[in-house]
């Protein structure tokens, strides 16, 4: 890349940094369908409601979401109750957006959930579901970065400060020993918070020697020349953790219990088909990437990426219980009382009809 590029470049990564914090202030923006859901003849609405509102991430974790909406999956089970997607780009801007009213359920982390129902003292969210797996990446310049122990003294990126991916960098650095400040980011790593969409032109410009990221931001960075060093999913036991869960208003919940269960019984029926027709999935969710945003990924960072995600509708719940412990580790949070954070009998009733086996709460359900 020329200099004058890459210094055109670098400004715009700096320029954009005191911007983050304003993004989080917003309520998303709303999602196309790309004319993929119509409501059917005849359909009746579900609970009596016009709409349902719905947010996620322009994320390939959040793929459940992209694919449901993008096929009609959740139109379908609604009926003639409308879809209402919206996109967000960071956890709290969702979660404040489902405490306003301004969506109803969400696809989203476990730190933000985690966050969202400790600061409401449980009375904000319930997560109601599980959506994937996986798809996190240590990713590096493999000219600076050529084994772990070689990450000691270098600037990693991550998305937010407390985000999952922070909180799973902050714990994996401790575990080798090295001791940073979780507030600044300042340490033996240099942690540099980073929207994912920054991301690829700070490693670019030279800014940052590395990411802690989800997918797709992994491959884009690959993309760019850099090699992925870490899969977080080694570190987890059956390689299995926690990326995407599906959170309601709890109000909500209580007053609209059949339009919650047509969401959950769709999130099932796109993750059968997800993982029953994988390159048509990943198609579609790329397809609803590009309706959302304006642009779809390439090849060579769509299919690495969507490799290294799987999609479940197990919540996985004693991974979130251990990732709640790492930020506590961090100083990040104080001790959380989780008990409740969990309301699975909706999903263990669309599971059974479905055949299925129930999912596991980890003792952390409602009573």
């Amino acid at each position: 890349m020329p200099a004058s590029n890459a210094f055109r470049r670098s400004l715009a990564v700096i320029a954009a940094l005191p911007l983050l914090s304003l993004a989080a202030c917003g309520y998303g923006s709303e999602a196309k369908d790309d004319g993929a859901a119509q409501i059917a003849a005849g359909a009746k609405k579900t609970d009596g409601l016009d709409s349902v509102k719905i947010g996620y991430f322009g994320n390939l974790t959040h793929a459940t979401a992209l694919v449901g909406v993008q096929k009609g999956f959740f139109q379908k089970e609604l009926g003639a109750t409308t879809v209402k997607p919206a996109v967000f780009n960071a956890g709290p801007s969702e979660i404040e957006a489902l405490n306003s009213g301004s969506i109803d359920i969400g696809w989203i982390g476990p730190s933000p959930a985690i966050n969202g129902y400790t600061k409401s003292n449980g009375k904000s969210l319930k997560i109601i579901g599980g959506s994937a797996s996986g798809g996190v990446k240590l990713v590096v310049n493999p000219e600076k970065i050529k084994s772990l122990k070689d990450v000691k003294g270098k600037r990693i990126a991550t998305p937010q400060l407390g985000n999952t991916q922070d909180v799973a960098f902050l714990n994996w650095a401790a575990e080798q020993g090295w001791k940073i400040d979780a507030q600044s980011g300042k340490g033996d790593v240099t942690v540099v918070r980073t929207d994912n969409k920054i991301t690829p032109d700070a490693y670019a410009s030279g800014s940052v020697d590395g990411a802690w990221v989800p997918e797709p931001t992994a491959s884009k960075l690959v993309a760019e020349g850099a090699k992925v060093l870490l899969d977080e999913a080694t570190l987890w036991p059956d390689e299995k953790f926690v990326i995407t869960n599906i959170i309601v208003r709890q109000g909500f919940l209580k007053d609209h219990p059949k339009a919650v269960e047509a969401v959950l019984k769709a999130a099932v029926e796109t993750n059968k088909w997800i993982n029953a027709h994988p390159d048509e999935a990943k198609a579609a969710a790329n397809k609803q990437l590009a309706a959302d945003s304006g642009k779809a990924l390439p090849a060579d960072i769509l299919d690495p990426a969507w490799k290294s995600i799987r999609f479940t509708d197990d919540p996985l719940a004693a991974t979130l219980d251990t990732e709640a412990e790492h930020a506590v580790k961090a100083g990040l949070l104080e001790r959380p009382n989780l008990k409740g954070i969990y309301d699975l009998r909706i999903l263990n009733k669309v599971l059974e009809a479905e055949g299925e086996s129930p999912v596991d709460d980890a003792g952390l359900g409602s009573s």
